[in-house]
């Protein structure tokens, strides 16, 4: 008796510990935020946040104002969706506030130093040059004979973006085979787009899982499959596997080389997949949006296409498209911001590393507890309010153009003007290093399919695909279903 009433109570002793440390029994404090546990606290908000978060954050701040604490899982969540305040969120000093990056201070000191160096300025215009070749060699190597270079081929808009942009980008970051190993520069190349496709396939796998992956709920079948694709690309991606390419981009070199001493080949290896996807994983879904909506709206297809198409271009196989023309595209450049407001939905995090006070543009003043995080929405919070961005589910090329066609940055709410008014590549000390390079990636296959191809909708009237809502939070959201479209070789 005495030894069942002892299991008893330490049954009873652990639930009660467990539910403590799950937040079970946590109550606003004087100064707080709103707190919101849900019906079922722990796991109510888990579920219909993996389920729909942009809609259910909707809902939160509708229900809650503009900040407001919620339970998710096992700890709390504290939302900031006023605009005028993500100042606060941003600048916030790092002895309180710490991005959501799981590794080490010198990792990031190493990404920091080596995008720095690699993916801005005179790095940047190298990677460029890289990125046009190898754009040009998946491209264009299948048009066939002189006599069927003008037919018509059909190809999902989705696949073929995501395709040619993920391949392109792998080639100029991760390196080519080399003449010397295949025997001439043609093999070397026929075996780049070779092991692209077969690289692409598996990361549409695996970038198809990622979701649950992220969420934790993937069927054992699924984990199995995850488990085999990671080890595909450990092996794919392999420092092993690099020396013997040529090529590779100084930034994936730096960020292999310079990590300091006792790091296993192994634990690299992995952490070059994480760069790939990082890098690539959004760059080929945007550019699908941005090729869809021009081709939907005529008038920016022309806006776009005028400016681009602005000398004549004698010989197609000889147009080199370079970095300073780039840079001189003012219109193409917000058409891509305004997809990227339309599309980008990615879920900011911070860590918080000590109790600390969050001061509102309007002067409130909210507490936040040490051990929580802090979060921004921008999708909901900026992108698609109506008072920031007039008509905002719409599509406008020149959203972003002031009427002299220079670049538009002054925008309002109650009668303010907001400083973050678009956040597709983050904010802070986690902004995405990459984006420059990742935007060049766009401009550039958007170039390159005005001044090669004549490319139009199989269907004219095809509606816009809804977005994928497991994609909340990730970055740019995925179509629900492929558009079909037809193109062919200007001259």
């Amino acid at each position: 008796m005495e030894l069942l009433l002892t299991l008893f109570l330490c049954v009873l002793a652990c639930l009660f510990g467990g539910l403590c440390i799950l937040g079970f029994f946590r109550q606003r404090r004087p100064g707080e935020p709103p707190l919101d546990k849900g019906w079922i606290p722990w796991l109510g908000h888990v579920l219909e946040f993996r389920r729909e978060t942009a809609k259910f954050l909707q809902r939160m701040t509708q229900k809650h104002a503009d900040v407001f604490t919620i339970q998710l899982g096992g700890f709390y969540v504290t939302f900031l969706q006023d605009p005028l305040s993500f100042g606060a969120f941003v600048k916030e000093s790092r002895e309180k506030l710490i991005f959501g990056y799981k590794g080490t201070g010198n990792e990031h000191s190493i990404l920091d130093a080596a995008s720095q160096k690699h993916l801005k300025g005179h790095g940047l215009q190298i990677m460029t040059e890289t990125m046009m070749n190898k754009l040009q060699n998946l491209m264009l190597h299948h048009l066939g004979s002189c006599a069927n270079q003008n037919s018509w081929k059909e190809d999902g808009l989705f696949n073929y973006c995501y395709n040619i942009v993920f391949r392109a980008g792998y080639l100029a970051l991760y390196g080519n085979a080399t003449a010397q190993t295949e025997g001439d520069e043609e093999k070397a190349r026929a075996k780049d787009r070779t092991e692209s496709e077969v690289l692409f396939h598996e990361f549409r796998k695996y970038d198809q899982l990622f979701p649950n992956l992220a969420y934790g709920v993937l069927t054992p079948k699924g984990k199995r499959e995850a488990n085999r694709l990671l080890s595909f690309f450990w092996g794919t991606l392999s420092m092993e596997r690099m020396k013997s390419k040529e090529n590779n981009s100084g930034w994936i070199w730096d960020m292999s080389h310079n990590r300091g001493e006792g790091v296993q080949e192994s634990m690299i290896d992995r952490h070059m997949f994480v760069l790939l996807w990082a890098s690539q994983g959004n760059t080929g879904p945007s550019s699908f949006w941005l090729l869809f909506y021009l081709m939907k709206h005529p008038d920016a297809m022309e806006a776009v296409r005028n400016e681009v198409l602005k000398g004549t271009i004698h010989n197609l196989f000889e147009f080199n498209l370079t970095h300073e023309m780039l840079m001189k595209t003012p219109v193409l450049d917000s058409a891509v911001e305004e997809v990227l407001r339309l599309v980008a939905a990615p879920l900011l995090t911070r860590s918080v590393l000590q109790d600390m006070t969050l001061k509102m543009a309007d002067g409130r003043e909210f507490l936040i507890r040490k051990g929580d995080r802090m979060a921004v929405f921008p999708y909901i919070a900026v992108h698609i309010d109506p008072e920031i961005h007039p008509d905002p589910f719409t599509f406008k090329y020149d959203r972003f153009l002031t009427p002299e066609g220079t670049k538009k940055t002054d925008f309002y709410k109650g009668g303010k003007r907001v400083r973050y008014y678009t956040m597709p590549w983050g904010s802070g000390v986690s902004m995405c290093p990459g984006r420059f390079f990742a935007t060049n990636e766009l401009k550039q296959f958007v170039f390159l399919m005005l001044v090669y191809f004549d490319f139009e909708l199989m269907n004219p009237d095809e509606k816009i695909p809804h977005t994928d809502h497991q994609r909340w939070g990730f970055g740019t959201m995925q179509p629900d279903r492929e558009v079909q479209f037809r193109y062919r070789l200007r001259y």
